[in-house]
């Protein structure tokens, strides 16, 4: 939707997060003797809104009834669609602050979406831009809010989006250079089923045409299948590791060998902008890696830390253990259950040399019941004094350190999302590491 059809449409922005709140802010600076309305399931909201003139609220358990009164719905992306659809009439629009920037923006956009690895793609992707003095910016969920940026709406910028299933769910234009990392079961409290969130991801390319690029990991088989239907210049990456050798990056770093598919990523990106080697790979040997991403906390009384708590699934935590090897003897694990599949990381665990395992509830239950499983068929069995259900950090960084052997890895990768023990994945890996270091030094 144009911005000038918004002028004189009845709004309502629909969720008031992060996200409503900068696309409130943008359409005051636009339209500043603009009515809006904002719905949203609090009972209150911040004391931010007293500045603005012209608000209607709607607020509390039944703020989804205020949308039969708009012609234009701006929803937030953490509302699911699937409890809008029953309050919608035949001739609303239903759109995002995500559709407006795309239908509206006069720069390139490059999208980059996948199950895990968004952040470090697009964080690589800027900085290797970057490093060619292109006029590049990051935004999305990890940059800054970016309606602003249409202000301005300079055609020479570069826009480096990172894109969730939410904000996808109901795109209706794809990026210029679209990035489409790995697909795996997530999101299914969100979305209706895994088959939906796969279509949802899938958007980023759906509405490409031939003149634009899609960059896609080969290695992932819903991956594979989604690209087939692309009517973009598809560059597939079979080998991340062969594209690092070719510019000459140490593959055997531990930064490199976990992030090898992003740093492809960054690499085949910065070819189509024809954006020399040598400024590449300077750029991504400079890069620093995001907290909480396979993140060295450090050495304490011989004992080497990882936080990983933004892995969230159990093929990020296979993916932590392949990469940190045989030195890892203490694993930290679980939290929400969502219900997913735990076998593959069961039998992971079982090939590992992993000898002491930390659970948190509830899926911690579910992935010690599948290793538990495995074990009796594998001969390979965990002892009792070594496996414990822990419910607070302290006791799980405490038990590491009364556990670990010197020189050796324990490694907090929960497989899991961090819902009812902690507020998000960010706290639980701040936790984590206070307790590293407070315990280290005692």
């Amino acid at each position: 939707m144009k911005l000038s059809q918004l002028k004189d449409k009845e709004v309502l922005i629909l969720g008031l997060g992060k996200e409503g709140f900068s696309t409130l802010r943008f359409l005051k600076k636009i339209f500043p003797k603009k009515k809006l309305a904002i719905a949203d399931q609090k009972e209150k909201i911040s004391e931010k809104l007293k500045n603005y003139k012209k608000i209607k609220l709607y607020l509390g358990k039944d703020y989804l009834k205020a949308i039969k009164n708009y012609e234009v719905i701006i929803k937030s992306p953490g509302i699911p669609p699937k409890i809008i659809k029953p309050y919608l009439k035949k001739n609303q629009i239903l759109t995002s602050a995500t559709q407006i920037f795309f239908e509206n923006c006069s720069g390139k956009i490059i999208g980059v979406t996948g199950t895990k690895g968004k952040s470090t793609s697009c964080g690589l992707i800027y900085k290797v831009l970057k490093s060619a003095k292109k006029k590049v910016f990051l935004i999305g969920n990890i940059g800054k809010p970016f309606l602003n940026y249409l202000i301005s709406n300079d055609p020479n910028s570069i826009y480096v989006f990172e894109l969730s299933s939410f904000q996808l769910s109901n795109l209706k234009k794809s990026p210029h250079i679209a990035v489409l990392l790995n697909i795996y079961k997530e999101h299914l409290d969100y979305h209706q089923s895994f088959k939906e969130y796969i279509k949802s991801k899938a958007n980023i390319t759906l509405y490409q045409k031939e003149k634009d690029y899609l960059i896609y990991n080969y290695q992932n088989k819903i991956v594979r299948e989604v690209a087939k239907k692309s009517k973009a210049k598809k560059i597939p990456i079979k080998n991340p590791s062969f594209h690092l050798e070719k510019i000459g990056l140490n593959k055997n770093s531990l930064f490199e060998r976990h992030f090898s598919l992003s740093i492809a990523v960054a690499i085949l990106v910065g070819k189509i902008f024809k954006i020399s080697k040598e400024n590449i790979k300077k750029a991504i040997e400079n890069f620093k890696s995001f907290p909480h991403r396979m993140e060295k906390v450090g050495n304490f009384k011989g004992i080497i830390f990882f936080n990983d708590s933004l892995s969230t699934i159990p093929e990020s935590t296979i993916l932590a253990l392949d990469t940190l090897g045989k030195k890892v003897k203490t694993l930290i694990l679980g939290g929400y259950d969502r219900g997913v599949d735990f076998k593959k990381l069961a039998k992971r665990i079982l090939e590992s040399k992993i000898e002491n395992l930390i659970f948190f509830p509830e899926s911690g239950k579910r992935i010690w019941k599948e290793i538990d499983f495995f074990q009796k068929r594998k001969r390979r069995f965990f002892l009792e004094k070594n496996v414990f259900f822990v419910k607070k950090m302290s006791k799980a960084v405490k038990l590491a350190f009364s556990l670990t052997p010197k020189n050796h890895i324990c490694l907090f990768s929960p497989a899991s999302p961090s819902f009812g023990l902690f507020r998000d994945y960010r706290e639980r890996g701040n936790l984590f590491k206070k307790y590293v270091k407070k315990y280290g030094q005692e």
